[in-house]
């Protein structure tokens, strides 16, 4: 039986790219990285049989990288610190991220606004036309992906038996953020007492969660983090890990609700473990559910 051809792995931030790697590895993939510069770890190289280092806004290189090296699937993880571009002007945000040919013509001639899903797909059209598919990003890590229920360090509960609070919190506000997040603006929410406190957008939900403390100081408030009604599982799938637990903590949040089956809960056992010494309801719930 002959060897699988190599998987590609273009690595963002965090947790993730790692859990990708070893997994992938773990099956029997040998794993080509391209790792984002300014946002990929460095010890990526240690779970990877060859690590790259190339610009947010160099996809041209990205693609030459992979098809060297034989691939013909890639999984692209990880945040991208995409605030910190639009911080910048126009002029200093092309000295500092210098794109290359490929990334000019779908920034300014393929793809009809620059919001995530439509950059993603035109990256992902790019690649397809030179033979390199995006597969789903959770092929490799389907037991990350939350379960129904009240989470729990000792497995899910059901739904029902969540404070009810929090239920009434998912019941006002999951219809709300799905409309949101179809029209890819943000993918979460804080409410408390049937009341909108703040709402994603490009910042990101580390920052909504930072954002929502000093606009509710008394605390008790719930984070409402969901898949788009459309979910690309290729790329942008909801993620919570120890680090979401501990910010929503410090910023006075009680509760999260996700979306089982297509929310990844990374480093499980930790933010499960964390979540019920720090007080953090975590529910799980299907879309209608």
């Amino acid at each position: 039986m002959s060897e699988p051809a190599p998987l590609g792995l273009i690595a963002g931030e965090g947790e993730l790219p790692r859990l990708v790697a070893r997994n992938a590895r773990a099956a029997g993939r040998r794993i080509i990285c391209v790792a984002l510069r300014g946002n990929a770890d460095p010890d990526l190289a240690g779970l990877t049989d060859r690590f790259r280092w190339h610009g947010i806004a160099r996809l041209g290189g990205w693609i030459r990288t992979l098809r060297r090296a034989g691939c013909r699937e890639v999984v692209m993880v990880g945040r991208v610190r995409k605030a910190e571009m639009f911080a910048l002007p126009r002029w200093l945000q092309w000295l500092q991220y210098l794109p290359d040919l490929t990334s000019i013509k779908i920034w300014y001639f393929s793809i009809r606004d620059r919001r995530n899903d439509t950059l993603l797909a035109g990256i992902a059209d790019e690649m397809q036309r030179k033979g390199l598919t995006l597969i789903d990003s959770t092929r490799y890590i389907p037991e990350a992906l939350a379960e129904e229920g009240l989470l729990t360090p000792d497995g899910a509960r059901p739904v029902t038996s969540a404070p009810p609070a929090l239920r009434d919190a998912a019941a006002f506000g999951w219809p709300l953020i799905k409309q949101i997040a179809a029209l890819d603006i943000g993918q979460a929410l804080a409410v408390k007492e049937r009341e909108v406190i703040a709402v994603e957008a490009i910042e990101g939900t580390d920052n909504l969660i930072k954002r929502t403390g000093p606009l509710c100081p008394a605390g008790g408030w719930t984070l409402i983090k969901v898949a788009k009604p459309d979910q690309d599982m290729r790329f942008d799938v909801p993620t919570i890990g120890p680090n979401t637990i501990e910010n929503l903590h410090q910023a006075g949040g009680t509760g999260l609700v996700i979306e089982a089956g297509k929310t990844i809960v990374l480093q499980r056992d930790e933010t499960l473990v964390l979540a019920k010494k720090l007080g953090v309801s975590v529910l799980a719930m299907r879309d209608g559910g």
